[in-house]
């Protein structure tokens, strides 16, 4: 008798929240192997142009990443269904910030693009618009239920994910936004619906007609007065458009080049003293190359792979559909944001601005990232056991 109570007693104990702590951790090591490289990185430019400064990027990083961790992790504590009646709000509130980033006077210009708003602090809207669907749209996927197999839902669903993509593109300027939004939305509908075949149709007509085009302005255009098309120009002929981005683009692949296996030390890179400009934004991969060899690069690249795989087990074993879908679009824009900038530092698309996420400078972009971290956590706060917990509940109750 005593006996039994004991084994009910250990079996209610398993029945407790699990916490991943394991992606907190990835999460803060990536955070501070950003602020190293970037203060690496940034110290010479930031000497020059702030008066003998070379701390400012630093500093504001890694004040604006404490805050945000803190944030993430009282983020982390709240139940993740609080959100969902607020979702359809957030949708609607992202697009009128966008709006207001080109139609109003808080809306500024830097960098040569107008995507930033200024309301007391300086951010950039559409990195609301990134967290506003990947929790409004599961809420949708959710109420549509089995109607989700319906060409009519899924054009619907879609259509809800085209409109705040096409927000980020047209009223922010801002194509890269636009892909990664579109992108989040679209494998979300994947993962909801049961039929696989249509999507890899869509994709592979996509896939042709897009890369028809590249090869056509490939072999008939040399210049262009549109400053995309310059950048597709000078990513297919670099030589020919220093001016236009290829200049950039040689100069990160002259970076990687040089580093080596174990790179030219930290701090011994040549490349970030004016030849890369704003290298600490979306080109700092290059100089990881360059400081820490293709060692540091594979570190980093295990690092974020680490991060995908503990975002994918708290999807996989998320305890609700919702919480799998939210999850699932957080790892669609971690996965799509450190592709598509590699991809660029290392010449395999046109340039876009996508920075390498929790590593590049930039203030909105850590702290939206940590929100969505917070986020995954809350979701891993909800399943009940881990698997080796489980496995010992099978054992107790066999026992019995």
């Amino acid at each position: 008798m005593e006996q039994k109570e004991k084994k009910r007693k250990k079996k209610k104990n398993f029945r407790g929240g699990y916490y991943d702590y394991n992606l907190l951790a990835i999460v803060i090591l990536l955070i501070c192997f950003g602020l190293i490289m970037l203060y690496s990185t940034s110290a010479y430019e930031a000497q020059m142009k702030f008066h003998g400064d070379d701390m400012y990027y630093f500093r504001r990083q890694a004040l604006i990443s404490v805050g945000a961790i803190v944030i993430a992790i009282l983020i982390s504590k709240l139940d993740y269904h609080l959100m969902i009646p607020f979702t359809g709000a957030l949708y609607v509130i992202s697009l009128i910030l966008m709006a207001m980033v080109r139609f109003s006077p808080f809306g500024v210009e830097a960098y040569g693009s107008r995507r930033w708003l200024k309301l007391g602090i300086q951010f950039q809207p559409s990195e609301i618009a990134k967290i506003a669907i990947i929790t409004f749209l599961p809420v949708l996927i959710i109420k549509t239920g089995r109607k989700v197999r319906k060409p009519g839902t899924v054009a619907f669903l879609v259509l809800v994910g085209l409109i705040q993509a096409a927000g980020a593109f047209v009223l922010t300027d801002n194509l890269s936004t636009g892909i990664i939004i579109g992108g989040i939305a679209m494998v979300m509908i994947f993962i909801a619906h049961p039929k696989t075949k249509p999507f890899l149709v869509v994709a592979a007509i996509i896939g042709t007609i897009a890369g028809s085009i590249v090869a056509y302005m490939g072999l008939t255009m040399t210049t262009s007065e549109d400053f995309r098309i310059r950048r597709i120009l000078a990513w297919l002929h670099p030589e020919a458009n220093m001016s236009s981005g290829g200049y950039q683009a040689l100069q990160g692949l002259y970076a990687i080049g040089s580093g080596g296996f174990f790179g030219k030390g930290l701090g011994n890179s040549a490349q970030k003293l004016g030849t890369i400009p704003e290298a600490q934004n979306d080109m700092i991969f290059s100089i990881v190359c360059e400081e820490l060899g293709v060692f540091g690069a594979a570190l980093l690249l295990l690092m974020f792979g680490y991060l995908l795989y503990r975002l994918f087990f708290i999807a996989q074993n998320a305890p609700d559909l919702y919480g799998t879908l939210v999850v699932a679009g957080i790892f669609v824009h971690i996965a799509l944001q450190v592709i598509l900038n590699l991809c660029v530092v290392l010449n395999l698309m046109p340039t876009t601005g996508i920075t390498l996420p929790f590593v590049s400078y930039g203030g909105t972009s850590i702290l939206f990232l940590m929100t969505e971290m917070g986020i995954a956590l809350s979701v891993s706060g909800q399943i009940r056991t881990t698997e080796a917990e489980r496995e010992e509940m099978m054992e107790v109750e066999t026992e019995q």
